[in-house]
């Protein structure tokens, strides 16, 4: 992308180069400990997640099929109704 400069890190990422599935709950989502990952959402319902600079918010309504260009470390079993999630790295 023209005019980005910097270190791999701090470049945005374009592509996923990676999948797993998300069972909601209160663990980390595997391989966030540097990274957050963006989401997937198979079946609607609200997404409760911790995003990756650290706030704790709910995204309502996310329709099935839904990517959400966010990054994040945990998807929260509280207030997350939607399934079939997929985290993209």
């Amino acid at each position: 992308m023209r005019g980005l400069e910097g270190n791999f890190m701090a470049q945005p990422r374009v592509f996923a180069h990676d999948a797993k599935n998300v069972t909601p709950g209160t663990s980390r989502i595997a391989d966030t400990e540097d990274r957050g990952v963006c989401l997937y959402i198979g079946n609607s319902g609200d997404v409760e997640v911790i995003m990756e600079g650290g706030t704790t918010i709910v995204f309502t309504n996310v329709p099935s099929g839904s990517f959400l260009p966010i990054l994040v470390t945990h998807v929260l079993a509280a207030n997350t109704t939607a399934t079939g999630i997929i985290a993209l790295y």
